[in-house]
């Protein structure tokens, strides 16, 4: 069912389907809903109820007149979306610039979480400034040379030979269900320069179950597993999972993230009011 959430100028667009157990998917910069469970229906059907959408200025959403992608913003479109829905808590599941933000919203709002998958997370306090330039050149070639800049600009070359040209598609199937290009090179350059956290220190007061999902670096460079084990060390009640040697990413597979998300709730559905 498709779901749009009045949100000030940014109003969002998403899908919410099934009955049970909420929870709430955040995709990645320059994703949108669908690459969050990767168009796996399990959890629909095992008893959960799945709100999926758009990031500000990403697919189907709008983009904010004022530029502000920040992980304030983020977090208060994700309490537009558990309102809109009627949701007291949810299960956050975060990839990438969703991982932040829900990181962020725990931070902000630990009464509205029950529990957070925090998939392949990127943002390290310590070198965050220094990648800047990076974001700064993917947004520019977004903006002058549109998706076929974007993969020009790409380092796809540090990739397996093996999955080169299958990260190269889905990039431009994912880029091309944007609405508004323009608002995502915004978000390129901007996001990155918001922090979710100031220090892995913080991530300490976040009291509920986490499991960290992470990539080797072989197959996802832009998301280092030191700086996932870092947010496992960091959290309190956290548990780390990676892919088997040699398989693609957990990310990757949304069959295999769903049985993660469902173990997860069966975590805290003894003790849970979601």
């Amino acid at each position: 069912m498709e779901l749009e959430i009045a949100n000030g100028s940014a109003p969002l667009s998403g899908d919410v389907e099934g009955e049970g157990t909420a929870v709430v998917g955040l995709h990645g910069l320059t994703a949108t809903r669908r690459y969050v469970l990767m168009g796996s229906r399990a959890l629909e059907r095992g008893g959960h109820r799945v709100v999926l959408y758009d990031a500000r200025g990403h697919g189907a959403s709008g983009a904010p007149p004022d530029g502000d992608y920040s992980y304030p913003a983020l977090s208060d479109d994700l309490t537009a979306v558990l309102d809109t829905c009627g949701f007291e808590r949810a299960i956050l599941v975060g990839a990438s610039m969703g991982a932040h933000t829900a990181v962020h919203f725990a931070l902000r709002h630990p009464e509205r979480v029950a529990a957070l998958v925090l998939v392949t997370p990127g943002f390290d306090p310590a070198s965050a400034e220094a990648r800047l330039p990076y974001w700064d050149r993917l947004s520019r070639a977004l903006r002058d040379g549109g998706i076929d800049g974007f993969l020009a600009a790409h380092d796809l070359e540090a990739l397996p030979v093996g999955w080169r040209e299958t990260v190269r598609t889905v990039i431009a199937q994912r880029l091309a269900q944007h609405a508004n290009l323009d608002a995502v090179a915004d978000a390129l350059a901007a996001v990155p320069r918001s922090r979710p956290f100031e220090n892995y220190g913080e991530l300490g007061a976040i009291r509920v179950p986490v499991v960290v999902v992470g990539s080797s670096d072989e197959a996802d460079p832009d998301h280092p597993l030191e700086v996932a084990r870092a947010y496992a060390d960091a959290l309190p009640d956290a548990e780390m999972l990676l892919e088997e040697p040699g398989r693609p990413p957990i990310a990757w597979q949304g069959g295999q993230l769903s049985r993660v998300i469902a173990e997860t709730a069966a975590r805290v559905a003894g003790h849970s009011t979601i």
